[in-house]
């Protein structure tokens, strides 16, 4: 750090250690130590390019020690995993897992190689990926293709699964239950639980099975189906946000009249696909 008054001349801060200060006094005779700023003052023009040269000097001699610190301890207690390998340095690959990216971030001096397509973790960090790799290893062996195979088998299985299917099946039927005692206004977009603000056209007296209902509705009342298609972004525009949210009776009903916030994203959604819908046109015409 320069000196800003006084003779020409800057300052230097760094980790006490002291064989540090024993170079550092060597490279600097003529440095002075400040109580009151806790720094060393080196005098001269040139000071503050040597202090930066004597700090990159010993960064790099302190890399080499811990490089050789970390072989020696990876020497004495080696990790065995497939998902490690040793060269010049720890190399590691792994599915993707954000959890992985999480901890490997956290370890100093690792980074990504993309030609590699590995992260590469100088022998140095070795003593904090070790600490960490029971996690990186877990992560990674749940990653695994065949561990995500099994877990989706395993999910087909279950009600939430069974559920979801029947949710996506009747979405590409455009079809939604309501409660056939408080029917929603045909042509004016209306917010949902499941599928956000929509516009529902027209009502079935097709009365909806009891074991076609999802737990988010009432069984108590008689439900019929709605075909519904996606509000349109004139009348998003066109349309009065309620005044208050809604409560839990209109929850449970299946609608409701939307909010300020549930309109601002629909209409911003809206004008997404409006400017996809006229660049894809654009496109198409030249």
């Amino acid at each position: 750090m320069p000196q800003k008054k006084g003779p020409p001349g800057a300052e230097a801060r760094f980790p006490f250690d002291r064989m540090a200060v024993e170079r550092f006094r060597h490279a600097f005779p003529r440095a002075r130590w400040s109580d009151v700023r806790k720094s060393w003052f080196v005098p001269g023009k040139t000071a503050t390019r040597r202090i930066d040269r004597w700090l990159a000097q010993e960064a790099e001699m302190l890399a080499i020690h811990g490089d050789s610190k970390g072989r020696d301890a990876f020497a004495f207690d080696p990790i065995s995993s497939p998902y490690l390998e040793v060269s010049d340095d720890l190399r590691v690959r792994t599915p993707y897992s954000k959890t992985i990216l999480e901890e490997l971030r956290a370890v100093p001096w690792a980074s990504w190689d993309d030609e590699l397509r590995a992260w590469r973790v100088p022998f140095r960090s070795y003593e904090e990926l070790r600490r960490r790799w029971p996690r990186i290893e877990r992560a990674a062996q749940h990653a695994e293709p065949e561990a995500r195979k099994r877990r989706r088998e395993v999910a087909r299985k279950t009600e939430a699964y069974k559920a979801a299917q029947q949710r996506n099946a009747e979405r590409r039927r455009h079809r939604y239950p309501l409660p056939a005692e408080d029917l929603p206004p045909l042509g004016r977009p209306v917010a949902t639980e499941k599928y956000g603000i929509v516009v529902f056209n027209e009502v079935s007296g097709e009365f909806v099975e009891p074991f076609e209902l999802t737990a988010s509705f009432q069984s108590q009342c008689d439900y019929v189906w709605g075909r519904w298609r996606s509000a349109t972004l004139p009348e998003l525009v066109r349309t009065w946000p309620a005044r208050s949210p809604p409560g839990v009776d209109e929850r449970s009903r299946g609608w409701w009249q939307p909010t300020l916030a549930e309109l601002r994203i629909a209409r911003r959604n809206a004008r997404s696909i409006e400017r996809r819908k006229q660049n894809r046109a654009l496109k198409t015409g030249g």
